[in-house]
């Protein structure tokens, strides 16, 4: 008898039916369904030992151990549940939306002090003048404020249009900026750095990068004062966090995969399989903080302002970004990077959606960390 494709409810990709069980799962997220939804109450519990075997499988896979197989007598766990890639470690537990659930509950709220830095440049005068750059601050600066709780007070906001000489996104400017972003924080605090404008990649004079180049952005004043390259950056915002702090930035600019200069990146492939890969010949770790990084796109691959979402130029990665926050129950890390590459690729798509760059793989956001952890359970807290 023919069925009704389904479809996951969490990231919208076709479900697979799990052999010989009554559920249906998302290849991608991994969210769990009912393959028919009459039989749901009667199988509940049955439900949570499905999860509870196989995260317990998965463990074992990541200590290297072979899964335990279950007896006749007790429950059955389909051989789907545990989704192995020789080429990607094992890299996400079956974690059902009841196991999420609880996953959050007992996540601590982020207490403390909040602080961001915005910088938007535009570049007027130049014949590549950024004409996104500081309606992205703008809505940056609403989501943190009416979504996420920070205080005006606490934001400083660097754009060509600010009437404080202070608040011009020059070189000078921007670093002090950045060192106050972390002055004094304590536990519990929770720090942004956000970043539009060019960026740019030069020849690494110290040996600390894998690929023989340093990344920089590029402040309005560059051409005079030269640029600001990841070493620096690191060194002012990532290496001082102590322990119970959280950095988390937002780079909209090109060549910006590791522009903090964070050990981790997480390299993750079309079907959603992720792995963490060491990105670093020199420890740039925190003081015991968390830094992470949203980034517009790899160290080698351009990003660009996109009239595709809305009509007029917005930064691709900074619309993405805002709107799985403001759209996104339960965010976890994974679901939001999976969620910035789908509207990027939509945007893609679109003929004519980008400029300068036109190239159909010009820009997939990327996420580093100061830490390896779990993309699909921790949540996105800022």
């Amino acid at each position: 008898m023919a069925t009704t494709t389904q479809h996951c409810k969490t990231c919208g990709r076709t479900l697979i039916k799990i052999p010989r069980s009554q559920y249906e799962m998302c290849p991608a997220c991994q969210t769990v369904n009912l393959f028919n939804s009459k039989l749901k109450d009667c199988i509940l519990t049955r439900l949570g030992q499905y999860v509870n075997a196989g995260t317990s499988q998965n463990q074992d896979a990541l200590q290297g151990q072979p899964p335990q197989t279950k007896t006749s007598s007790q429950q059955t766990v389909p051989p789907a549940a545990v989704k192995v890639d020789r080429s990607y470690r094992i890299l996400r537990p079956q974690l059902s939306r009841l196991t999420l659930s609880r996953i959050h509950q007992q996540t601590p709220q982020v207490h403390g002090k909040k602080r961001a830095v915005l910088c938007g440049v535009t570049y007027n005068g130049h014949k590549k003048k950024l004409e996104a750059s500081v309606h992205n601050v703008r809505s940056m600066q609403q989501l943190l404020q009416n979504k996420l709780g920070f205080p005006s007070a606490s934001i400083r906001v660097l754009t060509e249009e600010e009437s404080d000489p202070s608040r011009i996104p020059t070189k000078c400017n921007i670093e002090e900026a950045l060192r106050w972003l972390v002055q004094g924080c304590q536990s519990g605090d929770s720090l942004m750095f956000y970043y539009a404008g060019h960026g740019c990649k030069v020849v690494d004079e110290d040996g600390d990068e894998t690929d023989g180049y340093d990344e920089a952005l590029c402040p309005v004043d560059y051409r005079e004062a030269g640029k600001i390259i990841d070493d620096e950056i690191n060194a002012t915002i990532v290496a001082p966090l102590p322990h119970g702090v959280t950095l988390h930035s937002v780079i909209d600019t090109c060549f910006s995969g590791t522009l903090l200069d964070l050990p981790f990146l997480c390299n993750i492939n079309q079907d959603g399989l992720y792995m963490w890969e060491e990105h670093q010949l020199t420890n740039k770790g925190t003081s015991g903080g968390k830094a992470l990084c949203i980034s517009a796109c790899a160290d080698d691959q351009n990003s660009a302002d996109t009239s595709a979402f809305t009509g007029n130029a917005v930064g691709a990665l900074t619309f993405s970004f805002i709107q799985a926050m403001e759209t996104e129950s339960k965010l976890t890390y994974g679901r939001l990077l999976s969620s910035m590459r789908k509207k990027v690729c939509q945007a893609q798509q679109v003929v004519g959606r980008f400029a300068p760059f036109a190239s159909s793989t010009s820009q997939e956001p990327q996420l580093s960390c100061s830490t390896r952890f779990e993309i699909y359970s921790e949540p996105v807290m800022l």
